[in-house]
Protein backbone atom coordinates (compact mmCIF):
# COMPACT_ATOMS: atom_id res chain seq x y z
CA UNK A 1 0.00 0.00 0.00
CA UNK A 2 2.32 2.49 0.81
CA UNK A 3 4.59 1.65 -2.23
CA UNK A 4 1.80 2.33 -4.30
CA UNK A 5 1.11 5.73 -2.53
CA UNK A 6 4.88 6.65 -3.47
CA UNK A 7 4.51 6.47 -6.87
CA UNK A 8 1.12 8.20 -6.99
CA UNK A 9 3.51 11.04 -5.20
CA UNK A 10 6.13 10.80 -7.97
CA UNK A 11 3.59 10.91 -10.89
CA UNK A 12 2.49 14.09 -9.74
CA UNK A 13 2.99 17.21 -11.97
CA UNK A 14 3.01 20.82 -11.25
CA UNK A 15 2.10 22.96 -14.02
CA UNK A 16 1.72 26.80 -13.93
CA UNK A 17 0.44 28.61 -17.18
CA UNK A 18 -0.33 31.98 -18.07
CA UNK A 19 -3.19 32.60 -20.58
CA UNK A 20 -3.34 36.87 -21.63
CA UNK A 21 -3.77 38.66 -18.17
CA UNK A 22 -5.41 35.06 -15.97
CA UNK A 23 -1.85 33.03 -14.30
CA UNK A 24 -2.86 29.25 -12.64
CA UNK A 25 -1.30 26.45 -11.36
CA UNK A 26 -2.20 22.93 -11.92
CA UNK A 27 -1.31 19.75 -10.16
CA UNK A 28 -2.32 16.46 -10.96
CA UNK A 29 -1.29 13.06 -11.90
CA UNK A 30 0.32 12.39 -15.27
CA UNK A 31 -2.95 10.78 -16.69
CA UNK A 32 -4.78 13.77 -15.99
CA UNK A 33 -2.85 16.73 -17.38
CA UNK A 34 -4.91 16.64 -20.48
CA UNK A 35 -8.54 16.18 -19.37
CA UNK A 36 -7.85 19.38 -16.58
CA UNK A 37 -5.80 21.38 -18.69
CA UNK A 38 -8.64 21.32 -21.26
CA UNK A 39 -11.07 22.00 -18.36
CA UNK A 40 -9.25 25.12 -17.26
CA UNK A 41 -9.33 26.57 -20.95
CA UNK A 42 -12.37 26.22 -21.49
CA UNK A 43 -13.79 28.22 -18.76
CA UNK A 44 -11.37 31.32 -19.29
CA UNK A 45 -12.62 31.27 -22.93
CA UNK A 46 -16.28 31.17 -22.21
CA UNK A 47 -15.50 33.82 -19.37
CA UNK A 48 -13.43 35.48 -22.17
CA UNK A 49 -16.56 35.62 -24.47
CA UNK A 50 -18.82 37.22 -22.12
CA UNK A 51 -19.38 40.92 -22.27
CA UNK A 52 -17.92 42.94 -19.11
CA UNK A 53 -18.27 46.63 -20.36
CA UNK A 54 -18.07 47.67 -17.04
CA UNK A 55 -14.72 45.42 -15.92
CA UNK A 56 -13.32 46.82 -19.55
CA UNK A 57 -13.86 50.60 -18.41
CA UNK A 58 -12.53 50.26 -14.99
CA UNK A 59 -9.79 48.94 -16.37
CA UNK A 60 -9.24 51.48 -18.94
CA UNK A 61 -9.60 54.33 -16.31
CA UNK A 62 -6.57 51.83 -13.93
CA UNK A 63 -4.40 52.10 -16.98
CA UNK A 64 -4.77 55.76 -17.15
CA UNK A 65 -4.34 56.88 -14.20
CA UNK A 66 -1.16 54.29 -13.22
CA UNK A 67 0.97 57.75 -13.66
CA UNK A 68 1.94 59.98 -10.81
CA UNK A 69 0.45 63.15 -12.91
CA UNK A 70 -2.43 61.03 -13.77
CA UNK A 71 -3.41 59.73 -10.03
CA UNK A 72 -3.37 63.17 -8.84
CA UNK A 73 -5.26 64.42 -11.49
CA UNK A 74 -7.63 62.37 -10.53
CA UNK A 75 -7.24 62.84 -7.14
CA UNK A 76 -8.20 66.68 -8.63
CA UNK A 77 -11.21 65.28 -10.35
CA UNK A 78 -12.77 63.56 -7.19
CA UNK A 79 -12.11 66.87 -5.10
CA UNK A 80 -9.35 65.82 -2.80
CA UNK A 81 -7.71 69.72 -3.79
CA UNK A 82 -11.36 71.18 -2.76
CA UNK A 83 -9.19 72.43 0.78
CA UNK A 84 -5.62 72.69 0.59
CA UNK A 85 -3.45 70.33 1.16
CA UNK A 86 0.32 69.57 2.01
CA UNK A 87 2.68 67.58 0.07
CA UNK A 88 2.44 65.07 3.05
CA UNK A 89 -1.11 64.97 2.95
CA UNK A 90 -0.98 64.20 -0.61
CA UNK A 91 1.35 61.55 -0.32
CA UNK A 92 -0.38 59.87 2.19
CA UNK A 93 -3.66 60.22 0.25
CA UNK A 94 -1.77 58.54 -2.97
CA UNK A 95 -0.06 55.71 -0.40
CA UNK A 96 -3.68 55.11 0.87
CA UNK A 97 -5.11 54.43 -2.10
CA UNK A 98 -2.48 52.32 -3.41
CA UNK A 99 0.03 54.00 -5.04
CA UNK A 100 3.24 54.31 -4.00
CA UNK A 101 5.66 57.14 -5.53
CA UNK A 102 8.71 58.83 -3.90
CA UNK A 103 7.54 61.84 -2.22
CA UNK A 104 9.69 63.98 -4.62
CA UNK A 105 8.26 62.71 -7.55
CA UNK A 106 4.91 63.83 -6.20
CA UNK A 107 6.33 67.28 -5.22
CA UNK A 108 7.85 67.52 -9.44
CA UNK A 109 4.03 66.54 -10.36
CA UNK A 110 2.38 69.38 -8.13
CA UNK A 111 4.45 71.75 -9.51
CA UNK A 112 3.52 70.81 -13.04
CA UNK A 113 -0.42 70.77 -12.00
CA UNK A 114 0.75 74.57 -10.62
CA UNK A 115 2.60 75.24 -13.85
CA UNK A 116 -0.51 74.46 -15.88
CA UNK A 117 -3.30 76.22 -13.97
CA UNK A 118 -4.90 73.51 -12.52
CA UNK A 119 -3.58 74.14 -8.71
CA UNK A 120 -2.05 76.61 -7.01
CA UNK A 121 0.00 76.99 -4.69
CA UNK A 122 0.25 78.77 -1.33
CA UNK A 123 2.77 79.66 1.70
CA UNK A 124 6.37 79.59 1.73
CA UNK A 125 9.07 76.99 0.54
CA UNK A 126 8.68 73.54 2.17
CA UNK A 127 5.51 74.85 4.11
CA UNK A 128 3.23 74.89 0.55
CA UNK A 129 -0.23 73.97 0.59
CA UNK A 130 -1.21 73.13 -3.00
CA UNK A 131 -5.12 73.99 -3.53
CA UNK A 132 -7.32 73.57 -6.60
CA UNK A 133 -7.37 76.88 -9.10
CA UNK A 134 -10.09 75.39 -11.06
CA UNK A 135 -12.57 72.97 -10.67
CA UNK A 136 -12.77 70.00 -12.87
CA UNK A 137 -15.06 70.08 -16.16
CA UNK A 138 -18.32 67.65 -15.61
Amino acid sequence: MENNKRSEEETKVHIKMRVGNIEFEIECREDQIQRVVDKVLSTITEHAKMPIPMIREATYQAERAETCRGILERLWREGFFTEPRSLSQVHEEMTRIGYHYDRTAVAHVLLDLVRDGILTREGRPRRYVYVQKRPPKT
